[in-house]
């Protein structure tokens, strides 16, 4: 017996059930726009991926627990409206956190220029008015403001990453950095008027080990 292919609309209906999914089970509440949008980011993102490698992923299927689903995981730590994510790649978490919190204002910063051309294509592309796109290194970045939250996922080691950015904080910002096993940040060196804290992240669908670290001046 012939197998019947799937159609697009089946498979477009299968993303966007385990997206709402697994969003309702983080707590996350998505209008069926954002969600519309989320999908069509991460389909944009397989198109350009096969001709730039913007990511490892290559399945539709499993971009949404391993990019969208483990993005929303850090939701309840973003505090404040300006939001700068390092190392942002693809645009994980930070376009993800823009597209699902409409009030931050996000700005999403790469040194690479064709993942900040992908950033910039799909902003314009998805229509996301609260994000702007910088191409810099971290130790280069020079904004004209401090922001309420900085994120980062795995793009470098937690002591580096709190050199390069504890200074660009607000006096009650904090910086949430997305990794794997807890054991990583042992090593690292806390200083006042720094206080640290490691969640554990229960993303739907994913059977590894994630954590944030937040990172966040003492009261």
């Amino acid at each position: 017996m012939r197998t019947r292919a799937v159609t697009p609309a089946q498979v477009s209906s299968q993303l966007v059930a385990s997206l709402q999914v697994g969003a309702d089970a983080l707590g996350v509440m998505l209008e069926p726009a954002q969600i519309t949008t989320l999908i069509d980011f991460i389909v944009l993102l397989e198109r350009w991926n096969r001709a730039y490698n913007l990511t490892a992923v290559r399945d539709l299927a499993q971009m949404v627990p391993r990019h969208l689903l483990d993005s929303l995981s850090i939701v309840p730590f973003i505090r404040g409206e300006a939001v700068l994510d390092v190392g942002s790649g693809a645009g994980f978490p930070g376009l993800v956190l823009a597209v699902a919190m409409p009030h931050l204002q996000v700005t999403l910063l790469d040194p690479a220029l064709k993942r900040t051309r992908f950033l910039a294509h799909a902003v314009r592309e998805l229509a996301v008015p609260n994000v702007h796109v910088e191409r810099a290194r971290i130790e280069d970045f020079m904004p004209d403001r401090c922001f309420d939250t900085v994120t980062s996922r795995a793009t470098v080691a937690l002591d580096v990453l709190m050199q390069t950015t504890l200074s660009l904080l607000s006096g009650d910002g904090r910086l949430v950095a997305m990794l794997g096993k807890a054991s990583t940040v042992h090593a690292v060196q806390i200083l006042p008027p720094w206080d640290i804290c490691i969640a554990p992240l229960k993303v739907p669908g994913l059977d590894v080990e994630r954590h944030a670290a937040i990172v966040s001046r003492s009261i």
